[in-house]
């Protein structure tokens, strides 16, 4: 495999680029919060939500179609270049078509066009990623420039924020601000795409040749958008906007950590259709039991810990005006482990293997289950209903896929390797972690209280370092091998670098 390389330094760069998706929320989510409010929040997160179902036919699929296209013919340089040319085309066509339905409903749908600029500004993002082909760079595993250009975009939204955003009528500016820190940046992968292939000489372009497999993962995205955005929308048209942004906040912290979570699989897809199309089946089942292993050392601390700290995690990122936010915040933190799984065993090894109508139908009853229990619990119970909905759905993806790869009869037996995870070692260091970190929740600490941001961070840091860091002795202590791996991987990366200073 030519140019192949170590999984190691992906996950570094991967990992330095979630961390950076950690801190920039959390240093600018609790002034906009307080800035804009739960109403103005709410509306960016409702017209994201009814943008989200347009884009999916901009997108058809084809940003994670287009990696495991690339990550297949990475050595051969005309037929990638020949890939990428058709994807874009392709991609470039479904854009313009999905405008053709989305200005019309801006303006005739009333919820809609009451904040038509704030739908455009968020339509915008269909040109950005189509011209973006994010999927070339992830095929052929170039975190590197992936991360140095995420991060040079986010530090121009962050200043832009402090700058622009200064009152409540200030959320079309942040709105527009987060468009552009997610989507911009993919101009710049166009304009640095020459530098990797060469479209001048690709041949005559097939497009049909895509058109089947990247049905199947349109479908399955419209599934995950649907369950994913479906509690937003119903929602903002069931109950009110402030609602919507009482739920937005809720998941916020959540989004962030499921980002920590899928660190290590986000950079295992490319490798592992490598592998499957190299019939390198060892290798393949090496590394997805490596992913299995991370999520369950990294998730399950994760979920427990912002269970215990829910009511500090909201008050700090967004303040008291969204009290109404921690039960949902609560409910929704065993998403973390479940979604963990879930990218897992389908992203990182169903869709390899080509079992992409696999994922699709664990998405597809997660969508139902979602759903049904909105319907049934958003009237009654509001943002907490649509946590409820969203726990659940996750957990029914999860059971789907576990049942649909228990009967694949051939050399993927990955489910053999949930018996590789030392479940005890992590079991016993949280049960001796959530305990002794309680001290600080029911200390009764009265730091600055004249500043509730800075009294609630001190709570979080005393917490975090006093459970976090037990939970981390305690499994080095005990030898365990994941986590063992995780402390060469980030201290080899370090002496490496303090090394060429």
């Amino acid at each position: 495999m030519s140019g192949q390389k170590s999984i190691k330094k992906n996950f570094v760069l991967n990992a330095l680029l979630t961390i950076s998706g950690i801190v920039f929320p959390i240093i600018t989510y609790p002034y906009v919060a307080r800035t804009i409010g739960p109403i103005g929040l709410g509306k960016i997160d409702f017209a994201c939500s009814n943008v989200s179902y347009f884009s999916l036919l901009a997108q058809l699929g084809i940003p994670t179609y287009g990696v495991k296209a690339c990550a297949q013919v990475r050595d051969n340089k005309q037929e990638l270049a020949r890939t990428v040319k058709e994807l874009l085309v392709i991609n470039l066509i479904m854009t313009f078509i999905s405008y053709l339905f989305l200005i019309p409903a801006i303006m005739l749908v009333p919820q809609m066009r009451d904040e038509k600029m704030l739908h455009f500004i968020a339509g915008s993002a269909f040109l950005f990623n189509a011209l973006g082909i994010d999927y070339l760079y992830r095929g052929l595993e170039q975190y590197k420039y992936i991360t140095i250009r995420s991060i040079v975009f986010k530090f121009v939204a962050f200043f832009s924020m402090f700058l622009l955003v200064k009152a409540e009528s200030d959320y079309v500016i942040y709105g527009g601000i987060t468009i552009f820190a997610a989507s911009a940046s993919n101009l710049m992968n166009l304009i640095h795409s020459p530098k990797v292939i060469s479209f001048r000489s690709t041949g005559k372009l097939n497009l049909k040749r895509h058109i089947a497999p990247i049905m199947v993962f349109f479908a399955m995205t419209c599934a995950t958008t649907i369950y994913l955005n479906m509690d937003k929308s119903m929602l903002g048209f069931m109950t009110t906007q402030t609602d919507v942004g009482f739920y937005g906040a809720s998941i916020k912290i959540k989004t962030i950590l499921v980002a920590l979570v899928t660190s290590l699989g986000a950079v295992i897809l490319p490798r592992a259709s490598y592998y499957v199309e190299n019939k390198q089946f060892d290798e393949f089942l090496r590394i997805s039991g490596k992913a299995l292993r991370f999520v369950f050392v990294v998730a399950t601390p994760l979920t427990l810990f912002f269970i215990i700290y829910s009511r500090e995690s909201i008050l700090f990122v967004a303040g008291d005006e969204f009290t109404e936010a921690i039960p949902g915040m609560a409910i929704m933190m065993p998403t973390l482990l479940f979604i963990g799984i879930t990218n897992i065993l389908g992203i990182q090894v169903l869709v390899p293997i080509g079992k992409e109508k696999y994922v699709l139908y664990s998405e597809i009853a997660g969508a139902i289950a979602d759903l049904i229990l909105n319907i049934i619990l958003i009237p009654r119970y509001k943002a907490t209903g649509a946590a409820i909905g969203t726990v659940v759905a996750e957990f029914v993806v999860l059971l789907v896929q576990v049942y649909l790869l228990a009967g694949i009869k051939d050399q993927i037996k990955v489910l053999s390797e949930f018996k590789t995870i030392q479940y005890k070692n992590i079991i016993v260091s949280l049960i001796i972690a959530c305990p002794a970190s309680l001290w600080v929740k029911f200390a009764n600490i009265s730091f600055m209280d004249d500043n509730l941001l800075v009294h609630y961070f001190v709570i979080l840091a005393l917490a975090g370092i006093t459970f976090m860091g037990i939970y981390y002795a305690l499994m080095m202590l005990q030898k365990d091998t994941m986590m063992l791996e995780i402390t060469d991987t980030v201290l080899g990366k370090l002496k490496k670098r303090k090394a060429t200073t």
